[in-house]
This record gives C-alpha cells, structure tokens and sequence, in this order.
C-alpha cells in the first residue's frame, strides 16, 4: 500500500505564495512519477501539474508560469509552489502517485484546502 499526506493549504492573498507538500510512504520501489489535481466546490476535478520521474514536468494551461511542481526523491515528497495565486485558483488540492493520465490506477492523498481571498 502506498499513503499519501499532503500539507501546507491554507489562505493565501491573491498575489501572494504558498507551497503544498506531499509525502509519500509505503510500498514505493524507486522513483515514481507524481502530481496534482485540484477540484472547486461544484466543479469537476482539474488536472494542475505532474512532474515524472525524470524530473520533466507537463503543467494545465491555467497554473503554467505561475504554479512550479518539484520533488525530492530522497524523502519521496512532491511540492507544488503557488505563485501569484488567483481567487480562482481556490480549491481542495490532492496529490497522486502513478502515470500522467493513468487516474485509474493512481493513489491519492486526503487533499488540502487552499483558499486565495483577500
């Protein structure tokens, strides 16, 4: 089994910066690839970012230059920096551990509640 936790959601001011984090444990045997989804309340559930296991990362037209997704392969944690965050950006954001559009097979984390309001 593998259990993901995300931290680091919260309320953040439109302009302003925050980072997620999402930590990995369990049965995982190398580098895996990793991302983020988000989904607002009576909205369907948006793919964000995913970064693979090479490091190169694929990024929705709507968090591109302003959301950064990275890793730390040692302690299996996946980050995503909030950039300039938008009112609209607020949502329950949910990491995944598996294949770039492979959502059947992923494993999800609990997810966070990020709210950018000022």
């Amino acid at each position: 089994q593998v259990q993901l936790v995300e931290s680091g959601g919260g309320l953040v001011q439109p302009g302003g910066s925050l980072r997620l984090s999402c930590a990995a444990s369990g049965s995982i045997f190398g580098i895996k690839p990793m991302g983020w989804y988000r989904q607002a309340p009576g909205k369907q559930r948006d793919f964000v970012a995913h970064i693979r296991s090479s490091g190169s990362t694929t990024y929705a037209e709507s968090v591109r230059g302003r959301f950064i997704i990275s890793r730390d392969n040692a302690k299996n944690t996946v980050y995503l920096q909030m950039n300039s965050p938008k009112p609209e950006d607020t949502a329950v954001y949910s990491c995944y551990l598996g294949y770039l559009g492979d959502l059947g097979n992923y494993y999800w984390g609990q997810g966070t509640q990020v709210t950018v309001s000022s």
